[in-house]
């Protein structure tokens, strides 16, 4: 089977001093919106040989990112400028336990404020190329 090159890409970019569980949950939640506003990512449900039927998953690779808190901080902000869907995790949700306490620990922060762990981003396969310069792929 060839390789199919994407004109998207879907990135998690994780700042680089997260401990490996925080990483682990960290991109499970991030990911976990691109689908919900961005319908083209979903691929078709799964079949096995006996017919069982299993969730559909992104139609395309994600690619994990690590990057120091000032790279992120720019990566945020590039991505925002060029209105691309971007899902924010800041630190300030290690402390919560639900969506409500995680959006009003959100919402209480300024955009230029929020101490990102980790952001996801979805998008023309050059421009997430460009606000991710700088950032190394996860080891």
């Amino acid at each position: 089977m060839a390789n199919v090159r994407f004109e998207t890409k879907i990135v998690v970019l994780l700042r680089a001093d997260l401990q490996p569980w925080q990483r682990m949950n960290v991109t499970a939640f991030l990911v976990s919106g691109l689908g919900t506003v961005q319908p083209e990512v979903i691929g078709e449900p799964y079949r096995d040989a006996d017919a069982t039927i299993y969730l559909p998953m992104f139609r395309q690779p994600v690619l994990v990112f690590e990057a120091e808190k000032e790279i992120l901080r720019e990566a945020h902000r590039k991505a925002l400028a060029r209105g691309l869907p971007v899902a924010v995790f800041t630190t300030d949700l290690f402390a919560t336990g639900n969506d409500a306490d995680n959006r009003a620990a959100v919402g209480a922060v300024g955009t230029a404020d929020l101490d990102l762990a980790g952001l996801a981003v979805y998008g023309p396969r050059n421009s997430v190329d460009r606000i991710t310069k700088g950032a190394r792929m996860h080891p």
